[in-house]
This record gives structure tokens, sequence and C-alpha cells, in this order.
């Protein structure tokens, strides 16, 4: 008896001996947590690497202050943002002014905030311009004329346009015109106005100035004829399901980037002072003009055709 209680205590001791030289199971591997991410829509206003220039230094920095990926697609028209909300492609977008107003009614996406440029203003207007030397300067002059719009979902490239018409007393601008097409984008509509494959062109002011600051023609050629009332600039709204967090953590990103040295020099490439904070009050101004030109947002088909 006292060799087998001998015999089990020196098992006991030896327990952990054995424990420790025998080969480990590795531990379990854990579950590495979901990478959120984001994907932005970007609206056509201008030549596509342009655009990601301007805007993936801005992606970068708030997936490092957010823990978000973010990501930007650039749509080849801006019907297509609209289309790929409802397909569920998208996640947000920068949106323009109407093309904002028309998401709002149709998907519900809610925006965060847009950004103040450097000379301090949040809001762009649309143009109707024409070159200096075609003698066209008002709408009876516009008659059996070439005109560039951008696209149906615009304020500056469409809406004002169809506003001016009517006003104008010409409610079927098809009739009236000698051909009128959509280009996909303000700078191609200004482009096809100054090299003459278009009469007239509609299109945003900060496209045109931002073109004019590179190539003098712009201004030397061609003459402004009428312009919108002031819009909310291209803002960043989110869909309504994404999660409250996110949403917070990259609307605050936002609103704050300017304090943040890395933050400003972000912004000095993006074109901007700084960020603040945008609500659906700020398009009462994009809804009434709609209103104006008797524009159903729920019915519009904004697809061109």
């Amino acid at each position: 008896m006292r060799k087998r209680w001998i015999a089990s205590i020196f098992c006991v001791l030896c327990l952990p001996l054995l424990a420790a030289c025998s080969p480990k199971e590795p531990p379990p591997s854990a579950k590495k947590p979901s990478v959120e991410k984001l994907q932005i829509g970007l609206i056509p206003e201008q030549n596509l690497f342009r655009q990601m220039e301007r805007y993936e230094p801005l992606g970068e920095y708030l997936s490092r202050k957010t823990g978000t990926k973010i990501t930007f697609k650039v749509l080849p028209r801006y019907g297509n943002i609209i289309d790929n909300f409802k397909s569920s492609n998208m996640d947000g977008a920068f949106f323009g002014s109407f093309t904002y107003v028309l998401a709002h009614a149709k998907v519900g996406v809610e925006v965060l905030a847009r950004p103040v440029a450097l000379d301090n203003t949040s809001t762009y207007y649309g143009m109707i311009f024409v070159r200096k030397d075609s003698r066209i300067r008002t709408a009876r002059d516009m008659k059996g004329k070439r005109f560039a719009f951008v696209d149906k979902a615009t304020t500056a490239g469409y809406l004002l346009p169809l506003d001016y018409f009517q006003v104008h007393g010409i409610p079927d601008y098809k009739g009236f015109l000698k051909e009128a097409y959509f280009t996909g984008t303000h700078e191609d509509a200004i482009f096809d106005v100054l090299n003459r494959k278009a009469d007239i062109g509609a299109a945003k002011n900060t496209v045109f100035q931002r073109l004019a600051n590179d190539d003098p023609r712009i201004l030397k050629e061609l003459v402004i004829l009428t312009r919108s009332p002031d819009v909310p600039e291209n803002a960043l709204a989110l869909r309504k399901d994404i999660d409250a967090s996110v949403r917070n953590r990259l609307k605050e990103s936002l609103l704050t980037m300017h304090l943040d040295p890395g933050g400003r020099k972000v912004l000095e490439r993006f074109g901007a002072l700084k960020f603040i904070e945008t609500t659906n009050q700020d398009y009462c101004v994009v809804r009434k003009y709609a209103e104006e030109i008797h524009l159903d947002l729920a019915t519009y088909e904004y697809m061109n055709n």
C-alpha cells in the first residue's frame, strides 16, 4: 500500500512536467473583425482622372480617422448614382444639389456635410453661356441652334435651361432648337461651346472657373447670358441604414479636419477651407426651383433620352 501511495504521489508531481514537455496544441485562431467599408459615388463633373486625384487623398484621410475604409467610384453619368443606390452598390455619394434632392426623394439618403471652397463659398450656381462671336444674346436668338446640356439630373446643366425657356415662353425646347444633347459632364459642355460643337451650353460656375484658370480662352471667348440661384455645393450623403456610429465618426472627421494639420493639407489639395454641416433645409431653393417648372421629384424620369 505504501508503495502504491508513493507511486501515486510521484505521478501527480510529474504531471506538470509532462504537460510542459508535451507538444502544445495551437490556440484557436481568433476571428478577425469584419473591416467596415464604404463605397462613395462621385458625379462625373469633369475628367475621371482629375476627379480621382482630387478625392483619393480625402478618402485616405477619412479612412485613417474613422477606421472605416473609404473608396470612391466615379460614375459614368449622373443618373447612375441613383441606380447604384437602388442596386445596393453605393453606400453614399457626393451629390450635386439636384441629384441629392432626387436621391433623397427616391431612395431616402441623408446629407452630412459639404465643403467650403477657397473663396469661402459653399454654394454654386448654374450658367447659360455662348461664344461672344455667336450673336446669341436672348432666348429667341437660340432658335434653330445647338444646345449642350449636361444631364437631366443636374441643376446647372438642365433645370436652369428648362426654367429659362419656360420663363421666355418656350415650353418645347426640342422643337425650338435645331439640336439638344447631353454631354455627361460640365467640363464637356463648356468645351463643346468653346470649340464650336455647340452654340449654347449650360454648366456650373465652379467648373467653369476651374477650367478658366487653366485655359484663358474660356473667359476671353465665352459670355454668360444668365445664372441660377445659389444652391449647395456637392455634399456627402449616406444611405439611411448606415450604422449610426459609422455615420457619426465620418461626419465628425469631416467637420473637424480643418483643425488638424494633416487634414488641412488634404483640404488644400481638395480645394477647400473646411467642411460644414449640411441639412435638408439647405435644399429648399432646389425644391422650389423644381416646383416652378412643374417637376414632380417622386416620378421624375432622370435618365437622358
